[in-house]
């Protein structure tokens, strides 16, 4: 297995200058989330640093932290879940299961044993309904401002997340992706985040996700 460092995963500074992502109309607004922003944010080149992209596996991160897009038993799955457990071995699994799973819209913390991160966080998200969509994006986000608090709270200065709910769970990737970048971003726009996250990664594997993703990143 090829493991692939922080420092090495592109960050949107580095995707623009590359021309793999395209800025933003200025005459458009962003998709309306319950975090905002309404209306299309200046560039900030601090969040640019900071916030990156990425189409691959994600257990080959050499980060500090993944996000498992975990079940609510903690105990592995399909997937992403299936895979991150294979990649860890036993030891993940026993762990999982001292923590007596989780509550949708959380997320708790293991150690990452064969993975070459350091920490796996386990953020359960959402089943989506459309019905109830507003409630579905309130647990999302909190999946993401759960996993980032954790990330700072055990030293992690680099966080790579899964696309959380976009497979069996069923969430519209382009919904998912503009809930889970206004959480990042309302996150790293409080004071002192950003002494605290060197980057934040965000893992595509399916083409939807990414095609979601180059487009509510700009």
């Amino acid at each position: 297995m090829t493991v692939i460092d922080a420092d090495d995963i592109p960050s949107l500074s580095l995707l623009y200058k590359l021309g793999k992502l395209k800025a933003a109309d200025p005459s458009q607004n962003p998709p309306p989330t319950i975090l905002g922003p309404s209306t299309l944010p200046s560039p900030s080149k601090a969040l640019n640093d900071r916030i990156a992209l990425v189409r691959g596996d994600i257990t080959t991160l050499g980060v500090d932290a993944i996000v498992n897009a975990a079940n609510n038993s903690l105990l592995g799955g399909g997937g992403v879940d299936g895979a991150i457990h294979r990649a860890a071995g036993p030891g993940l699994l026993e762990e999982c299961r001292r923590l007596n799973g989780c509550a949708t819209g959380s997320a708790r913390v293991t150690d990452a044993y064969r993975l070459p991160c350091r920490k796996v966080i386990h953020a359960v998200g959402p089943v989506y309904y459309e019905r109830k969509d507003a409630d579905c994006e309130r647990l999302l986000s909190n999946c993401y401002a759960t996993s980032l608090n954790v990330a700072v709270n055990n030293e992690c200065r680099s966080v790579a997340f899964s696309a959380l709910s976009t497979g069996i769970y069923g969430y519209p990737s382009r919904k998912a992706a503009a809930a889970a970048l206004a959480t990042v971003r309302n996150f790293l726009e409080k004071p002192g985040s950003l002494e605290k996250l060197d980057k934040v990664v965000m893992v595509t594997f399916e083409m939807k996700d990414w095609d979601a993703y180059t487009t509510m990143l700009p």
